[in-house]
C-alpha cells in the first residue's frame, strides 16, 4: 500500500468505489498494485482490472481529442486570418494558429491519422467564426477544406503553402 494512503481511504472500501470518490487516490493505489503484480509479487489485493482498462482506453481516446481540438483552433484562427486580412489582429491569429498546430504535431501520433477528419475538423472551425470583427463582416472564404492534414501538421501551411 501507497504510504499515507491506510489514512486517506477506508480499508474496507470496494476499489470501484474509491474509483467514483478519488480518482487520484484510486490511480496511485492501482499504480502500486500494478507494480507488485509486474515483479511477481502479488498481494492479497487484485487491480481494478475494469476501471483500469477503461482508463487506458481513456488516455488515447483523450489525446486524440486534444490534438482535433488544437486543429481545429488552428484552422479557426487561420479562417479569422483569411476573412478579416486588414485586421491589426492578423498577426495574432497567425503565430496562434501556428502555436495550436506545432502543439497539434507534438502530440499526434500516427494511429491517429485514420481516427482525424480534416473536413469535419473545418466545418467545426468555420462554425467558430464570429458574424463580424469590429463591425467588419468576414471576406469569403472557402466552405470545404482546402488543407490536409499533412498540410496542417506542417509548420504553417495556410500562410506559406496553401491560400484559402
Amino acid at each position: 500500500m501507497l504510504p499515507g494512503a491506510a489514512a486517506r481511504r477506508p480499508e474496507k472500501m470496494p476499489m470501484r468505489d474509491l474509483y467514483e470518490a478519488d480518482v487520484l487516490e484510486w490511480s496511485e493505489h492501482q499504480a502500486e498494485l500494478l507494480r507488485q503484480h509486474a515483479a511477481g509479487k502479488p498481494g492479497n489485493e487484485t487491480p481494478d482490472w475494469t476501471n483500469i482498462i477503461e482508463e487506458v482506453e481513456s488516455v488515447g481516446r483523450s489525446q486524440l481529442s486534444a490534438v482535433r481540438a488544437l486543429l481545429v483552433q488552428a484552422l479557426a484562427h487561420d479562417l479569422k486570418a483569411e476573412a478579416w486580412p486588414l485586421s491589426p489582429e492578423v498577426p495574432h491569429w497567425r503565430a496562434e494558429a501556428r502555436g495550436f498546430r506545432g502543439d497539434a504535431a507534438e502530440a499526434f501520433t500516427p494511429s491517429m491519422r485514420q481516427r482525424i477528419d480534416v473536413a469535419d475538423l473545418y466545418r467545426r472551425a468555420l462554425n467558430r467564426l464570429p458574424d463580424s470583427i469590429d463591425g467588419q463582416a468576414p471576406l469569403p472564404v472557402p466552405q470545404s477544406c482546402p488543407v490536409t492534414l499533412d498540410d496542417l501538421l506542417s509548420e504553417d501551411p495556410l500562410r506559406n503553402r496553401v491560400q484559402l
